[in-house]
C-alpha cells in the first residue's frame, strides 16, 4: 500500500456521554481508508504511539487514552473491563464517520472485543493484539509466574513508555483493572463479534500463549491467527510489523 508522508499527531478530546475521551491521532477519521482505532492495556497508551505513526502514513488513525490515567484530566471512566468498553463503544457510535478496524493490546483487546459486540455496525474488523487472560491466568498466583517469565523476554525499552501512566494510576486502580480482566472469558463473547477477528500473539509471550490465540480464533465466526516476533509489548518494538497487519485487516486481506 502507498505510505504517505508522515503528519503530525494531533491530540482530540470528544465528549461522550459524561465523559471527555482523550485521543491522539490523525485530525481528521473521515478520508477515503476505514480509520484505525488503538485500544491500549491498563491504561498506558504510551506503547502504542510508535504503532500508531505507522499507521497514520497510510490513512486515518487515533489511540484512544482509555481510562485516561495519563490525561491532565484523571480518569475519563472507571477502570473495570466494563465501563472501558462501554467508554469505547460509546466514542465508536458517536466520532467516526464510518466503520473503524478496532485493535486493542493486552486488557485493551478484551475491552475492544466487548466494545466490538456493544456497536457491532461501527466495527469492520477487529485485532485482538495479545488478548489477556487464558483460564488458567485468571487467579493471581500463575498469572504473576507468566509476568515474570514475560518481563525478562520483553523490550525493557518499553519499562519507561509505560511507567509514567502506571505511577499516575496508582496501584489500586491498576489492579482493580486486572482483576475485572482476570474475571473476563473472552472465549464466550468471540462468538457474538460478527466481523472479521485477527487474534495476533508474540513468539515469546507467556500472557497469551500460541494455544489460547488459536483457541480465541476457533471461536470466532470468521478468525485468523497471526504470531510476530517479541513478548506481550511486541508493538512497541516492532511498530512496522504491528501497522502492517492492521493495514491488512483494513484492506481485508487475510
Amino acid at each position: 500500500m502507498p505510505q504517505r508522508r508522515v503528519s503530525p499527531l494531533y491530540v482530540s478530546h470528544d465528549r461522550v456521554g459524561r465523559a471527555t475521551v482523550r485521543s491522539l491521532g490523525t485530525p481528521r477519521l473521515d478520508e477515503p481508508h476505514a480509520p484505525v482505532v488503538l485500544v491500549p492495556g491498563l491504561g498506558a497508551p504510551g506503547y502504542l504511539l510508535r504503532t500508531l505513526e505507522h499507521c497514520a502514513r497510510s490513512g486515518p488513525a487515533r489511540l484512544l487514552d482509555v481510562p485516561g490515567f495519563g490525561g491532565p484530566s484523571g480518569p475519563v471512566c472507571p477502570e473495570t473491563l466494563g465501563a472501558l468498553a462501554d467508554t469505547v463503544a460509546r466514542w465508536l457510535a458517536k466520532v467516526p464517520p464510518e466503520p473503524v478496524v478496532l485493535a486493542g493490546h493486552s486488557t485493551g483487546a478484551q475491552a475492544a472485543l466487548h466494545a466490538a459486540v456493544r456497536v457491532p455496525g461501527r466495527v469492520r474488523a477487529l485485532v485482538l493484539l495479545a488478548p489477556t487472560f487464558p483460564p488458567h491466568l485468571r487467579r493471581l498466583r500463575p498469572l504473576l509466574g507468566a509476568f515474570a517469565r514475560t518481563a525478562v523476554r520483553d523490550d525493557p525499552a518499553v519499562v519507561p513508555v509505560v511507567l509514567p501512566s502506571y505511577l499516575k494510576a496508582g496501584p489500586r486502580r491498576l489492579l482493580n483493572c486486572i482483576r475485572s480482566a482476570q474475571a473476563d472469558a473472552p472465549e464466550d463473547v468471540l462468538p457474538a463479534v460478527t466481523c472479521p477477528v485477527t487474534v495476533v500473539s508474540g513468539e515469546d509471550d507467556a500472557l497469551c500463549p500460541p494455544d489460547w490465540a488459536d483457541r480465541l480464533t476457533r471461536r470466532a465466526r470468521s478468525g485468523r491467527a497471526v504470531r510476530v516476533p517479541g513478548a506481550h509489548a511486541f508493538p512497541h518494538p516492532h511498530p512496522a510489523v504491528t501497522a502492517d497487519l492492521l493495514a491488512s485487516a483494513r484492506a481485508g486481506r487475510s
